[in-house]
């Protein structure tokens, strides 16, 4: 297969040097591409690298990922107006061990293997690199002149901030990663996002000049991920979508693509799914003759979440979803675990009612009115008569209708609806 060529195709190629389509079709080549260690999980927009990892390795080239340890401690300039707090290396060690976890879950790591991936750390060959050392053996074969020309550092000194000395020499120190790569893992390559293009390219600029021109180096990015609506990828109102379930729940991660634009439902499932060409055109086909039917937003989301993980958990967002949006039954509902419950009732209106009067048994009117869902009695009345109240997606037969402990989900939790799409989580406390 022609990586470049499907790269393409997937809107997954921006700029890339001369030769590394003839280099990637002439032999198996190891390229790498870095991972900024800045929390303990990765989120969604590492996703594309990885998936450029990914797609490496299915074609038989050798994927190496890099994790920053030490330009982590440095700060990248690029697509920043400020310097950005620096980390620690306790707190970069624990981010660190959380990404390489991650990592696992989608390469084959396996030393078995011909074109095993590779996880390393420039920590591990910096740490023992003397400033006076980095200056004479690296420094000197890079002018201020070609440094300061690219966009990243430019920008940042003719903006109102400036750029200090750490985060304009951290081109330099992402160069030597390749360069040191280059020397040490036969790696020819490098990728990233386009926001990378200055730092990458240094790189493969240095390992021409430290070679005395005889090293051939080659790269690629990848365009930013953007929104049709012009918002920030992978932000909500809640933040960061993240990979790691204990900070965005597989269900609220299923929802996020879900929730994805028609247009930009088109573009991403090329980008963020394997899906091959034809099947992909297909379903762009049927979505585009019946829209409503959110073909592409549910396939996307249904490749990304199982990708990340895992069927099972796909299987249970799909499941959560039918409970808020669809004609999920009370047999569902009791399935859920305390903490599937409160993932899918994220958001949902809280209301709270005394133990005391659901160990009594209280009556719906009272239910719905003392703990505020209903601003009055006699709304509560109303809607009760007419039918229009649930709990535990068991409608109530009256204003009448009494609500004991049996009731109670967890011990602890009733799911009230009001009409269709109105949506309550009331506890007992």
């Amino acid at each position: 297969m022609n990586l470049i060529e499907e790269l393409r195709w997937r809107g997954m190629l921006a700029d890339i040097t001369p030769g590394t389509e003839a280099q990637l079709l002439k032999e198996p080549t190891t390229g790498y591409v870095g991972f900024d260690p800045t929390a303990e999980s990765l989120h969604i927009g590492s996703l594309v690298p990885i998936l450029l990892l990914m797609h490496m390795q299915k074609v038989g080239h050798t994927p190496v990922a890099l994790i920053g340890g030490a330009t982590g401690m440095v700060g990248d300039p690029s697509g920043k107006s400020d310097e950005r707090n620096l980390l620690d290396e306790a707190t970069l060690q624990r981010n660190i061990a959380g990404i390489k976890s991650q990592l696992s879950r989608f390469l084959h790591f396996d030393a078995s293997q011909a074109n095993a991936a590779k996880l390393v750390n420039n920590y591990d060959w910096f740490k023992d690199i003397s400033f006076i050392g980095f200056l004479r053996d690296v420094g000197k074969y890079l002018t201020v002149n070609y440094m300061m020309a690219k966009d990243s550092v430019r920008k940042r000194i003719e903006g109102e901030t400036g750029i200090s000395y750490t985060e304009f020499a951290y081109q330099l120190m992402q160069g030597y990663d390749f360069y040191h790569l280059y020397k040490n893992e036969g790696c020819k390559l490098q990728f990233g996002g386009s926001d990378q293009w200055g730092n990458i390219t240094t790189g493969t600029e240095l390992i021409r000049r430290m070679t005395n021109g005889e090293g051939e180096a080659f790269a690629f990015t990848c365009p930013l991920i953007t929104k049709a609506d012009g918002g920030k990828f992978g932000k909500t109102e809640k933040g960061n979508v993240w990979l790691d379930a204990g900070r965005t729940s597989p269900y609220q991660f299923y929802q996020f693509w879900l929730n994805a634009s028609d247009e930009d439902a088109v573009r991403w499932i090329k980008i963020f799914t394997f899906l091959p060409k034809e099947e992909i055109e297909s379903l762009t086909a049927a979505h585009t003759e019946a829209p409503h039917q959110r073909l592409l937003q549910k396939k996307l989301a249904e490749e990304i979440t199982v990708l990340v993980h895992g069927r099972q958990e796909f299987d249970f967002a799909v499941q959560a979803s039918e409970i808020l949006f669809g004609n999920a039954t009370t047999e569902v509902i009791l399935s859920l675990s305390e903490t599937q419950l409160l993932q899918v009732m994220e958001g949902v209106p809280a209301h709270e009612i005394a133990r005391a009067k659901v160990e009594a048994g209280i009556d719906a009117v009272s239910l719905l009115a003392d703990s505020g869902i209903f601003p009055s009695r006699g709304e509560a009345r109303k809607t009760l008569q007419g039918g229009g109240v649930s709990i535990n997606k068991q409608k109530l037969d009256g204003p009448d209708a009494i609500i004991g402990m049996d009731k109670l989900l967890h011990n602890k939790y009733l799911l009230v609806q009001k009409g269709k799409r109105n949506y309550f989580l009331l506890q007992v406390i």
